[in-house]
């Protein structure tokens, strides 16, 4: 059975979505009634949504000038990882014993959908379903709310160097393994193996935010 969302669920996840894909990139003005054209929903979800999405830093609010796309601080990289390895293992161990034939039986599907792609974008978006599919697993809507924001934020990332990052087949191989542990009950090498699976995303962004960094464009 579908889950019903609120106008203000709805809002926020399409408005995200679109920051998160680069429709809407860095230091790009929000305006309410452009985006209440753009997505068919009225005032009211969207200045929640709007509201939400800063105090989860992807929009910046400056007083009589706007709202913004946040822009994303490299010094902050650290932060975002750091939190990331510690939190998803942590889920990981959760999901081991608390997950169910059902939700291995849907990453397991999610995987095989791999077999009939290469394209880079859908590999990301079968990644994070994996993802959301072991914090469901989980059953702690907080490390969830806080995993699915801070995926986002890495998510982002990814989109702005798409061209220098070359990891999602490997990625998409971990999961794999990952699954097979979860499957078995074993939280503590999931959890191992969920670890490795975001330093190895992190080690990515980095090299391709630094490769950005010393481009002789950049500046």
């Amino acid at each position: 059975m579908t889950k019903q969302i609120s106008l203000s669920e709805s809002a926020y996840q399409q408005l995200r979505a679109m920051i998160v894909r680069l429709d809407y990139a860095p230091g790009d003005v929000l305006r309410e009634d452009e985006i209440r054209a753009r997505i068919g929903i009225g005032r009211t979800p969207v200045r929640e949504a709007l509201q939400r999405l800063a105090r989860e830093h992807f929009v910046t609010v400056i007083p009589r000038r706007g709202m913004f796309v946040s822009g994303i601080d490299v010094s902050e990289l650290s932060m975002l990882f750091e939190t990331r390895t510690v939190l998803e293992p942590y889920a990981a161990r959760l999901a081991a014993t608390r997950g169910t034939a059902a939700h291995w039986g849907e990453m397991e599907a999610e995987l095989t959908a791999t077999d009939s792609t290469s394209d880079a974008n859908a590999l990301m978006d079968i990644d994070r379903r994996c993802h959301e599919i072991l914090w469901e697993a989980a059953d702690n809507r907080f490390l969830l709310d806080t995993l699915d924001m801070l995926y986002a934020q890495s998510d982002r990332l990814w989109h702005l160097h798409l061209a220098d990052i070359t990891y999602m087949g490997e990625a998409i191989d971990e999961h794999h393994r990952i699954l097979a542990f979860l499957r078995a009950g074993d939280g503590e090498n999931a959890a191992t193996l969920l670890e490795q699976h975001v330093s190895a995303f992190d080690a990515q962004i980095r090299a391709a935010v630094t490769k950005g960094l010393e481009s002789p464009l950049a500046g």
